[in-house]
C-alpha cells in the first residue's frame, strides 16, 4: 500500500463518528516485511520510540549503565519521585548535577506526580522532564569520553554521531532525515518497518550484547523505562519477553520474543487509537490474551458512561 489506511474508528452509538488513519508494520526474525498495511518504506519520525537504539550508541561509546539505570537511559519516564532519583544517580555518576542538564523544563507526565509537584509550588523543571534520563546517559557518555558537555546535542556532536551509526546499524538503512526533537537532541527519521525491524533485534538479542542488556533492563524494570501507570508497563507484564517503547505523534514499537518486530504509526498522534492498534496487532499475531484483548477498545463515554468505543478499523480486523 502507498497510502495509509483507516487503523481505528470512534463509534458511538453504533454510529463511526471519527477515524484514525496510519501504518502497521510487522517484520519476520530476518528483517523483511512480513505484513503491513499502509506506508511503511517511506522516511517517518520514530520520535520517542528511538530511544533504545539510541541508547545502544551510548553503549558502544562506553557509557557505563546497568539495571534500572539503563532501563531509565532508554525510557521516557512520568517524573515519579524515583524517575527523579535515578536521573540525579546518572549525573552524579559522572560528577555532574542537574544543571548540566540541557532538555526543556516541564512537569512530570505522571498526574499523580505532577499534582504533587504543583501542590508542594515547585515550577517546571529539566529533571522532571520525560526525558531527562536520556540526556543524563548523553552527558554521562561525554564525560567518560572527554567530550564536551555544553553542546552536546549538536548533531555533528561525537556523542550525536555515534547514536546516529546505532541507528542506522539496528535499522539496517541510512538515516533519511534529521530534525529537532521536542527534548532538543537530533530527531532521525527512518521508515516503519526500520524500527519495526530493530525492535525484533532487540527482543531476540542474546543476553550480555548491548541490544540484549537494554531489553532485559527494560523488561526487568518497566517502571523506570516509563510509569507506574504506563501502557508500556502493561503490555510487558501481560507478554513474557515482549520489549516496548512508545514515542509521540501517535508512535508504539515492540519486539518479540521470537525476533518479529511491531511498529505502528497514527497520522493524526493519537495515543488512544496508538494503544488499540498496537494491542490488536498483538492479538492478530497470536498474542491474545485477557490483558490485550481489554486494550484492544477504548471506551467513549457519555454522559459519563460507556456508549462505544475506539476500536481497530476494518483492515486490521480483518481476517
Amino acid at each position: 500500500m502507498t497510502a495509509s489506511v483507516v487503523m481505528a474508528e470512534v463509534v458511538r452509538n453504533g454510529f463511526v463518528e471519527g477515524r484514525h488513519h496510519g501504518s502497521v508494520a510487522v517484520t519476520a526474525p530476518d528483517g523483511t516485511v512480513e505484513w503491513s498495511l499502509g506506508v511503511v518504506g517511506e522516511p517517518m519520525f520514530p520520535r520517542s520510540s528511538n530511544k533504545p537504539l539510541q541508547l545502544l550508541g551510548l553503549l558502544r561509546a562506553g557509557v557505563d549503565l546497568h539495571g534500572e539505570l539503563l532501563a531509565l537511559a532508554g525510557g521516557s519516564h512520568s517524573g515519579e519521585a524515583f524517575h527523579l532519583d535515578g536521573v540525579r544517580r546518572i549525573l552524579a555518576g559522572a560528577g555532574l548535577d542537574e544543571a548540566a542538564l540541557r532538555n526543556p523544563r516541564a512537569y512530570p507526565l505522571d498526574r499523580r506526580a505532577q499534582k504533587a509537584w504543583v501542590r508542594a509550588r515547585q515550577r517546571r523543571d529539566r529533571v522532571a522532564m520525560n526525558c531527562s534520563g536520556k540526556h543524563a546517559a548523553m552527558l554521562a557518555t561525554c564525560v567518560r569520553n572527554g567530550w564536551s558537555t555544553d553542546d552536546y546535542r549538536d548533531p555533528g556532536h561525537p556523542v550525536q554521531l555515534a547514536v546516529r551509526a546505532a541507528v542506522e546499524d539496528c535499522a539496517r538503512e541510512r538515516v533519511a532525515a534529521v530534525a529537532v526533537d521536542g527534548c532538543g537532541t537530533p530527531l532521525l527519521a527512518i521508515s516503519l518497518a526500520g524500527v519495526a525491524r530493530a525492535f525484533g533485534l532487540f527482543a531476540a538479542a542474546p543476553p550480555g550484547t548491548d541490544m540484549g542488556r537494554i531489553a532485559d533492563a527494560v523488561r526487568a524494570f518497566p517502571r523506570y523505562a516509563s510509569g507506574t501507570r504506563r501502557t508500556s508497563v502493561a503490555l510487558i507484564n501481560a507478554v513474557p519477553g515482549l520489549f516496548c517503547k512508545s514515542g509521540a505523534e501517535g508512535v508504539f514499537a515492540v519486539g518479540l520474543p521470537d525476533g518479529r518486530g511491531v511498529a505502528v504509526k497514527i497520522d493524526d498522534g493519537s495515543s488512544r487509537a496508538r494503544g488499540v492498534v498496537v494491542a490488536a496487532t498483538l492479538c492478530r499475531l497470536g498474542y491474545g490474551n485477557p490483558v490485550l484483548r481489554a486494550r484492544s477498545s477504548y471506551p467513549v463515554l457519555g454522559g459519563g458512561e460507556p456508549v462505544g468505543a475506539v476500536r481497530p478499523g476494518p483492515a486490521l480486523r480483518a481476517d
